[in-house]
């Protein structure tokens, strides 16, 4: 067997490969499918239901997502043997994807659990094969650590399948955080040797990715909207406000070069985990906007109020989520401070606003980039913009 040596942490120039940019763009069939489920439960106003199933799925695949991006900023050797097994992985995304609508919509998770064995055998036999190429013996232990918790916790999943519904309610929080705690136990000795640029990389481009799919959403529910009612000037402000959000989301989760600030691995596992709830945002402003259209067009049957929230609240968890994680570190001073959280409170005031809601928040979101950016002018020694 090939040894899988692990890859320096201080190594120049080390950025995502195609392989990865091909992993990541496969995962865009279970974003938008998690978000075309979301859409349909807001339009028809079951909002909690919605929601749960939402950060449920989300969930699920932002996690297997995180599994393979860490394990690949320590380990990719991009030999033979990681390729195709990597490509295993690909395939069990891919009927994970095919799982999300019965998940959301029935709680039947066999065929996402299905897709997750797929990866985790997968992802289990990567770190098994770096246990036994490894020269040492913590090195090895923090391996063999982090297969033995995949294959707990898949276990885990697939006893899920078979308790009955009630059970399942209070047994997910327990596994997801069993996962979470799987790399915390696994680096108590040995921390791996990931790869900060690489992964700031990683994240952005994921994010990125997130971005476009609610560009694309919102895009083929303003055509379908045209095509069903020809509503354009009801639509364009709409569409208009949330190019703006979109904008702006791209703007400020890219103006600082979060790398810098990945120093440890409890930094990193904060910065890490808090994705969760930036990807599950970023991908929820699409969901939203779609929502909005729907209800502007007289499809979905809920107030002005309820479908401009749909857009306003997933966009100020993300400016806020994105200082929490990002600007807090770079900013200089209380005016810095406050230019993302003001913003995110002035976005949800926004929600009052009947059908300008949108429009009036992604005046917003571009004026806070706007102020943001004036800040920073105004205090050169200070290296970040909102």
């Amino acid at each position: 067997m090939p040894r899988m040596t692990a890859r320096n942490r201080h190594e120049h120039h080390r950025a995502s490969t195609p392989l990865e940019l091909f992993f990541d763009l496969c995962f865009v069939v279970a974003v938008a499918q998690a978000g075309a489920r979301l859409v349909h439960a807001l339009a028809e106003g079951h909002v909690l239901a919605g929601l749960a199933g939402y950060a449920t799925v989300f969930f699920a695949i932002w996690w297997a997502w995180m599994n393979f991006t860490w394990f690949a900023s320590a380990y990719d050797t991009d030999d033979a043997l990681y390729r195709v097994v990597t490509l295993v992985q690909i395939t069990g995304v891919l009927i994970l994807a095919a799982g999300v609508p019965r998940a959301f919509d029935a709680g039947d998770f066999t065929i996402a659990v299905v897709g997750y064995i797929v990866m985790r055998l997968a992802l289990t036999s990567q770190w098994l094969r770096a246990a036994l190429t490894s020269q040492e013996p913590d090195e090895r232990q923090t391996c063999l650590r982090y297969a033995a918790g995949l294959v707990v916790c898949q276990l885990g999943w697939v006893g899920v399948l078979f308790v009955p519904d009630s059970t399942r309610t209070w047994l997910f929080p327990l596994l997801a955080l069993a996962e979470l705690s799987v790399p915390m136990i696994a680096e108590r000795r040995h921390t791996t040797t990931w790869h900060p640029h690489h992964i700031a990389e990683r994240y952005g481009l994921f994010t990125l990715i997130v971005l476009g799919e609610t560009v694309s959403a919102a895009t083929i529910a303003v055509q379908e909207a045209l095509d069903e009612h020809d509503e354009l000037g009801d639509l364009l402000p709409l569409a208009a406000g949330g190019l703006l959000i979109v904008f702006a989301a791209w703007w400020i989760y890219f103006a600082v070069p979060i790398h810098d600030h990945l120093t440890s691995n409890r930094r990193a596992l904060v910065w890490g985990y808090g994705h969760y709830m930036v990807f599950a945002s970023a991908a929820a402003i699409g969901a939203g906007m779609e929502v909005a259209i729907e209800q502007t067009v007289g499809k979905a049957h809920i107030s002005s109020h309820a479908a401009a929230s749909a857009v306003t609240v997933p966009a100020a968890l993300f400016l806020l989520t994105v200082w929490l994680l990002h600007s807090r570190h770079f900013k200089r001073g209380a005016a810095q401070q406050l230019v993302l959280p003001v913003a995110a409170l002035a976005i949800v005031a926004c929600t009052f606003a009947g059908r300008a809601a949108v429009p009036l928040a992604g005046a917003v979101a571009a004026l806070t980039v706007a102020v943001g950016w004036t800040l920073n002018r105004r205090r050169p020694e200070a290296p970040a913009t909102p």
